[in-house]
């Protein structure tokens, strides 16, 4: 059975990311009809202005349900897909962790896409489907990480659980590796050097681009037969 992704309507939570902007240039090839949904909608419109003219741009706070209650009325007619990419770090050893932190995580990885899946699911056309984000530290857990790892293992579940209870609207995850994306510069004292490690040391001899998870992306949005998976882009990092 084919899927085009041409005319279908796309939803991407988290638009700011570079891998948001990676997946909505692509989606956009496609010929999919393409919004960009942040927390600061001048930021966010900004980010679709820099992807193409025909991107739109909309409110959507994950740690607050009436703002994610209040952008599905603006779906009114129906989307076909929806994407969070969406995430909040809360690193750090866990004598250390804030509560404000944590939750924000978890918004973001968790409760977020739940409400979304609450208030979404019903606007989802068929064959449509949610798509949400993991990564590699859920399957590759370090000290200072337990917060990301347990929001992307959770992520995972979420999916699984959701599939089954949405069927047939399809529910799958992205869970990246090591991406060279802007979000290492405030996160690594130098992130060429973390770089030039992960390259050394996974399978793929190199770290992923936004483009790798991109075309993940789009294939697990055009298959109408994959749902409650995970599928891992991160150059077999889980096995390094």
């Amino acid at each position: 059975m084919t899927y085009s992704l041409k005319d279908k309507a796309v939803l991407l939570v988290g638009g700011g990311s570079d891998i948001a902007a990676a997946l909505a240039a692509d989606l956009l090839e496609e010929g999919a009809r393409v919004t960009l949904a942040g927390r600061d909608l001048e930021k966010t419109a900004i980010a679709a202005k820099a992807v193409g003219d025909t991107v739109e741009a909309t409110a959507l706070d994950l740690a607050d349900e009436g703002s994610i209650q209040a952008a599905a009325g603006r779906f009114a007619d129906g989307i076909d897909h929806l994407v969070s990419v969406a995430a909040a770090r809360a690193n750090g050893p866990i004598g250390s962790l804030e509560r404000g932190a944590l939750l924000a995580a978890f918004d973001a990885k968790v409760v977020g896409p739940i409400l979304l899946a609450e208030h979404f699911a019903p606007l989802i056309a068929e064959s449509g489907s949610l798509l949400f984000f993991s990564g590699l530290a859920a399957w590759r857990p370090a000290p200072g990480g337990v917060v990301m790892a347990t929001t992307n293992g959770s992520v995972s579940t979420l999916a699984a659980a959701l599939a089954v209870e949405l069927a047939p609207t399809r529910v799958n995850v992205i869970a990246p590796g090591v991406i060279t994306t802007s979000a290492w510069d405030t996160t690594v004292p130098d992130k060429q050097q973390l770089f030039r490690r992960v390259a050394a040391s996974v399978p793929a001899r190199r770290v992923g681009e936004p483009s790798d998870v991109s075309a993940a992306a789009l294939a697990v949005l055009a298959n109408p037969f994959i749902t409650g998976e995970t599928l891992h882009v991160d150059g077999g990092g889980r096995w390094a």
